[in-house]
């Protein structure tokens, strides 16, 4: 058996050389990556593949093209059994289950008749999922080489699509999670009830739907969507399902709680409470975990969607909350870049002299986890070069985790900036109250979505954590 891999040279299996059971295998992962570079290179842009579509529940997320995995039988074809100057000429396949993202596929060949012509060979086909499922099955024909060659294998370079694994990574560790439970407030529309849906499926959360029952029930009628053995708590209006979902958080029933359809000022309302909600020693503040093409890790912008001019002591709880999410994704010392419109300490933007003071208090010890440094622009906060050119000095400059922005206008413009032009992509996620909360937008992805369910549910497993460590 030949099991297929990268290596610096390609070899062939003449015709002469081959016997019947001879076999060839090659496993792949298929991420977002691959989905985006197929649907480019083939020009089927189906939305099943790369839209959010209406899924059952119990399918694990977006379907793939189904020929992304007939192309794994063609690269082994190609590349190992026969290999290099095989000749393709027929191929039937029967499709027996959906591809899916985060599905790794093997894909298997088997020669099974070597034809007296002297070059034709028929060869078993099969790909199989990661729980030894059968995806694709059928037979190839071929025309095997007649001579053996050993070629260097081509660089084709690599393709630049517009997302890298981070999500992927981060949505794996948390499925490794038993799920998590969710008080979804108010899933009164087709984007919300499919959100939790789709995290339930992935194993990330276990959902409690909060809202009118009947209205619920209307929307995963029209639309599809399986509610079985899903609880329902019954609130008739949204504000209502707010206060009801905060109330199972606080009665220890849920450890996350999740935005449906209603209004974020509403949602916050129930977890400010005075008397009633989810409040802590410490301000809350959004943060947006970004996937941003060309950056080479998950970059932090906070606060771009609750605290709309944040004074020096709440920006202080703004960057310890990031911090403190940065850790729980791996990052042992996060670098966060206090961002202002000058890298200079300027009295007549105090968002200067603010960044100055916040580095000086986690010297102090007031901020603690991170490294600081600030104030910084855009240019030089991201670029090593610039930072350089402008004679900066800084380990944050250029390799920032953490980018805490002046004001929420500031970091909601860099945000949706970042999204719309750069095509990245946002998990959104509050910190802050006694929970994590998911924040999720219809504008978001299913990948963006699952994201923001993942990191809220890797937050929460670090809080439990804590708890039981006897930390505050």
């Amino acid at each position: 058996m030949t099991d297929h891999a990268d290596g610096a040279v390609l070899r062939n299996r003449p015709f002469s050389t081959l016997v019947t059971g001879d076999r060839a295998s090659l496993s792949r992962r298929l991420g977002r990556h691959e989905i985006r570079a197929f649907a480019l290179l083939s020009g089927d842009l189906n939305p099943t593949h790369l839209g959010a579509p209406v899924r059952r529940r119990g399918e694990a997320g977006p379907t793939a093209h189904g020929m992304w995995a007939a192309s794994l039988i063609s690269s082994l074809l190609g590349n190992e059994l026969p290999g290099p100057g095989t000749v393709y000429r027929a191929q039937t396949l029967v499709f027996e289950r959906p591809v899916q993202e985060g599905d790794t596929l093997t894909a298997t060949v088997v020669v099974r008749a070597l034809h007296d012509d002297g070059r034709t060979v028929t060869l078993d086909c099969e790909v199989t999922n990661e729980r030894g499922e059968t995806v694709a099955r059928g037979e190839a024909r071929v025309l095997a080489p007649l001579h053996a060659v050993e070629l260097p294998r081509p660089d084709v370079g690599t393709m630049a699509v517009q997302t890298h694994a981070s999500f992927e990574t981060m949505i794996d560790s948390a499925r490794a999670l038993p799920p998590m439970p969710t008080a979804v407030a108010h899933p009164c529309s087709e984007s919300a009830l499919q959100a939790a849906i789709d995290a339930a499926a992935r194993g990330l959360i276990a959902p409690i739907l909060v809202g009118p029952r009947a209205r619920i029930e209307s929307i995963a009628a029209t639309h599809g969507i399986d509610l079985t053995g899903l609880r329902i708590v019954e609130a008739p209006h949204s504000h209502a399902s707010a206060e009801a979902a905060v109330a199972l958080v606080r009665a220890g029933e849920a450890e996350l709680l999740m935005k449906g359809s209603l209004h974020t000022d509403e949602l916050l309302g129930a977890v400010v409470a005075r008397d009633t909600g989810l409040r802590t020693g410490r301000r809350m503040s959004h943060a947006f975990l970004m996937d941003v093409p060309g950056w080479p890790k998950p970059l932090i912008v906070t606060d771009a969607a609750i605290n709309i001019f944040p004074t020096l002591e709440e920006k202080r709880d703004i960057c310890q909350n990031a911090i403190d999410l940065a850790r729980v994704l791996g990052v042992a010392l996060p670098k966060v870049a206090i961002l202002s419109a000058v890298e200079t300490i300027t009295p007549k933007i105090p968002s200067t002299t603010e960044a100055a003071a916040l580095c000086k208090m986690a010297e102090r010890g007031q901020i603690v986890g991170g490294l600081l440094d600030g104030p910084l622009a855009m240019d030089n906060a991201i670029s090593a070069e610039a930072a350089r050119i402008k004679d900066i000095r800084s380990a944050v400059a250029g390799d920032p985790d953490v980018l805490l922005v002046p004001d929420m206008e500031a970091g909601n413009i860099l945000a949706k900036q970042l999204s719309f032009m750069a095509n990245a992509d946002a998990a959104g996620v509050v910190l802050g109250a006694r929970v994590p909360i998911v924040l999720t937008s219809r504008a978001d992805t299913v990948r963006a979505r699952l994201a923001s369910c993942a990191v809220a549910v890797l937050m929460a497993q670090a809080r439990r954590a804590a708890l039981v460590g006897g930390a505050p």
